[in-house]
C-alpha cells in the first residue's frame, strides 16, 4: 500500500478510534463529549474567512454544521496522520512505528490547544470552557485515543511493523 492510501486508512482508523472511545467515556462522564456541530460552526466560519471568536457564542449556526463538522473532523484526522505516516518514512526510514504513533497522537493535543479552542474563542487550552479542566484534559485523552487508533490502523495495514 502506498504512504499516501496508508495515511489515510490509519488517519482515518484513528478518528474512527477517537470517536469511538470518545463517546463511551463521555458517557461515563470522565471527559468531555466532542461538539461535532461546534467544528461545523468553525469550519464555516473558515470558509467565511473568520479564523478566531472571543466567545463561542459569536459562531453563527450554519446549515449542515453536523455534516461540515463531522467531515472537518475526518479530514484533521486524515491531515495529521500524513506528515506521520510520510515522515517517519522519509526522515526515519522503513515503516511508521506503531508505537511512536501513539506518542504523534498525544503530541497533537496541541493543536486543539493552541488553536481549535482559541479559534473558538474558548482561550489557550480551552480554559474558558465551561467545563474548565476538563477541555483540556479531554482533548489530550482524545488525542490518546487517536494516537491508539493510528497504532492499530497501522498494525492492521501491515502486521509485521508493530516495532519501537
Amino acid at each position: 500500500m502506498d504512504l499516501v492510501a496508508m495515511s489515510v486508512v490509519a488517519g482515518l482508523l484513528g478518528t474512527l478510534a477517537m470517536d469511538g472511545l470518545n463517546l463511551l467515556f463521555a458517557r461515563a462522564g470522565i471527559i468531555s463529549r466532542i461538539d461535532v456541530g461546534m467544528i461545523g460552526r468553525m469550519a464555516v466560519g473558515w470558509t467565511r474567512g473568520r479564523f478566531r471568536y472571543r466567545h463561542p457564542s459569536e459562531m453563527e449556526t450554519a446549515e449542515h454544521e453536523m455534516i461540515y463538522g463531522i467531515a472537518t473532523h475526518y479530514a484533521i484526522g486524515v491531515a495529521l496522520a500524513v506528515p506521520y505516516v510520510v515522515g517517519w518514512t522519509l526522515l526515519v526510514g522503513g515503516p511508521a512505528s506503531p508505537a511512536w504513533a501513539v506518542v504523534y497522537g498525544i503530541a497533537t493535543t496541541m493543536a486543539s490547544w493552541f488553536f481549535v479552542y482559541p479559534s473558538m474563542g474558548l482561550g489557550a487550552l480551552g480554559m474558558g470552557s465551561p467545563d474548565g479542566l476538563k477541555a483540556p484534559l479531554s482533548a489530550l485523552a482524545n488525542h490518546l485515543f487517536y494516537g491508539l487508533g493510528v497504532a492499530a490502523g497501522l498494525t492492521l495495514i501491515d502486521p509485521t511493523r508493530f516495532s519501537m
